[in-house]
């Protein structure tokens, strides 16, 4: 009886041993698309009025969380009775991201202008319109989280097929729940960081102190810290879109093997994702022309 336990529990270790691993190469392979979502939801959680931003950011934690309770059983369901999807749903996820970082590329290199949105502000709009137009940003930030939640955890999945079924649960979960916590943490420091240096400038009681410059410093540094994580965020997008296809498509995996890895696959997924914009594009086009018509 008393051996049988401690088999037991050799096997639980055995087991956290082969999660610490599997979750340490899930969480390398998920990095660049965690910075692409820390960068999403920084830009879409800021932007309101400063009493409003945490109560923001909290309901789209929220939303973020039951995403993720969503997709993780039939991720697993799927990695159980039809494996083969998981490798499609990849490549597919691949061709979004590739999409997603050369429109950002294209949009860098040839701005057009957007319909400029009105601030949520307490001086601009009246309470019940702060509440409508800040749940509509609420909705569509968990749509964008929904869509980046399922490439995350199918990513973080991929790197454990094959594997026995409960260490694929645990490590995909730990992946799924450090994706929320993690990112939503740092979201609340970022968009609250200027909130941070008004009241350190408020408490500075000498103009040249250095109370105040820090203050200066972090007010300052917020939509530059934003702009910068947009920037890594779309060189990780196609980085892993290129990590995708290389991975999961044949002929790319041995196409350029002399090409150092980083740069292979970064090419890749800029050729990729600058062909789907074509098409996308294409498909707008002709689209406008039949409404037209």
């Amino acid at each position: 009886m008393a051996s049988g336990f401690f088999v037991l529990l050799d096997d639980i270790a055995a087991i956290m041993d082969d999660v610490a691993v599997m979750s340490k190469v899930a969480a390398k392979k998920t990095a660049g698309i965690l910075g692409d979502d820390l960068a999403v939801n920084a830009e879409k959680a800021s932007g309101f009025a400063s009493s409003r931003e945490l109560p923001v950011l909290w309901a789209i934690s929220k939303g973020s969380l039951l995403n993720k309770i969503i997709i993780l059983p039939i991720a697993f369901l799927l990695s159980a009775f039809f494996p083969i999807a998981i490798m499609v749903i990849l490549v597919l996820g691949g061709l979004f991201l590739a999409y997603e970082g050369a429109e950002k590329i294209y949009e860098f290199i040839f701005p057009h202008k957007h319909e400029e949105a009105e601030g949520i502000t307490e001086e601009v709009l009246t309470e019940e319109e702060i509440l409508v137009v800040e749940k509509a940003k609420v909705k569509s930030a968990i749509v964008t989280d929904f869509i980046l939640s399922v490439e995350i955890v199918i990513i973080a999945l991929g790197t454990v097929i094959g594997k026995p079924l409960l260490s694929q649960i645990i490590t995909v979960s730990i992946i799924a729940v450090i994706a929320t916590v993690g990112v939503y943490g740092i979201v609340a420091l970022i968009v609250r960081m200027d909130e941070v240096g008004f009241k350190m400038i408020q408490h500075s009681k000498k103009e040249n102190s250095l109370l105040k410059t820090v203050g200066n410093i972090l007010v300052q540094a917020l939509p530059k810290v934003i702009k910068a994580l947009t920037i890594i965020g779309t060189i990780a997008l196609i980085l892993v879109a290129g990590g995708l296809f290389v991975h999961n498509i044949e002929f790319f995996h041995h196409l350029f093997p002399s090409l150092p890895a980083i740069v292979k696959e970064f090419s890749i997924g800029l050729v990729m994702g600058f062909i789907v914009l074509g098409v996308v594009n294409l498909f707008k086009k002709l689209f406008k022309k039949k409404i037209a018509k």
